[in-house]
């Protein structure tokens, strides 16, 4: 099992340079083909004001949307050039509200999507909610790369985020790529449950298993928390392992509760430090 077609949003944030690279360290790792996607939105105007503004206006902004779009294609292409990589652009069009599905729809022909967090001080950064669109609706895996960007070669040691819901499952699956070029996989459990159809007598030990017979390095721990919540436990045990790559199921309880109320998801898209790799 391998990526062989790896997708990457291109976009005029500062973040940009550093998911590309990103990328095209994937793409160089699975000898995959990269498609860089730029979605332009369209302006809006209302009607009514439509008949007050000249056609020139509007066309002056649109051109200077597209130069936008030519500036993050050619920074993309640049970049791929020097790595040497089999790579193709694409540019899409979309009102606002179609950028979410814009994405999805492009997405499902890649075997692994990769994309930004939100960076809350860069107002060119893809907006938190189309990004958690993206997670519940593209069918994909979806690498999300921090803001800060990600240290060349990551995934040496990975934290694998197992609470053995289908999402979990999912994500396990999808990212035994990366997980068989690991050097060490630690299978995480957090408060795990106790009895029947729970995670069994060693929690964690049967997807460490599963996992192990594609060659990875894998190894079940589980920790039991109370005094902090389970996404805090997760990004503090990140820090205290060094770990470079989270590995986990995404938006497990019902989607409205979460994006309303938030949750580890959430929480994590919010604070993440090191690339995660997230399943619907």
């Amino acid at each position: 099992m391998s990526y062989k077609t790896i997708l990457v949003h291109l976009d005029n944030s500062a973040s940009c340079a550093g998911r590309v690279a990103v990328a095209l360290d994937l793409a160089t790792r699975f000898d995959a083909h990269l498609v860089g996607l730029v979605v332009t939105v369209e302006p809006v105007v209302p009607t009514f004001v439509m008949a007050q503004i000249p056609s020139s206006a509007l066309e002056s902004q649109r051109e200077a949307l597209r130069t936008k779009a030519d500036e993050a294609i050619a920074a993309f292409e640049t970049a791929a050039q020097k790595a040497g990589c089999s790579v193709e652009t694409r540019r899409a069009l979309a009102f606002n509200e179609e950028v979410p599905e814009t994405l999805a729809l492009h997405a499902r022909y890649a075997d692994l999507v990769v994309m930004g967090q939100h960076d809350p001080d860069d107002a060119n950064s893809l907006g938190v909610g189309t990004l958690e669109q993206c997670l519940l609706g593209t069918g994909r895996p979806v690498l999300v790369v921090p803001y800060i960007g990600a240290p060349a070669g990551f995934g040496r040691k990975v934290l694998l985020a197992w609470d053995a819901s289908r999402e979990a499952a999912r994500a396990a699956s999808d990212a035994l790529p990366l997980m068989e070029q690991a050097e060490k996989v630690t299978v995480l459990t957090i408060n795990p449950k106790k009895g029947r159809g729970a995670h069994g007598e060693e929690p964690g030990a049967d997807i460490a298993l599963a996992i192990a017979r594609h060659g990875v390095k894998a190894e079940a721990e589980s920790m039991a928390v109370r005094d902090v919540s389970i996404d805090e436990a997760l990004l503090s045990r990140l820090s205290d392992d060094g770990a470079d790559l989270l590995v986990m199921g995404c938006y497990g309880h019902a989607r409205l509760r979460e994006l309303v109320l938030g949750g580890t998801t959430r929480h994590i898209l919010q604070h993440m430090t090191v690339p995660t790799l997230m399943t619907h």
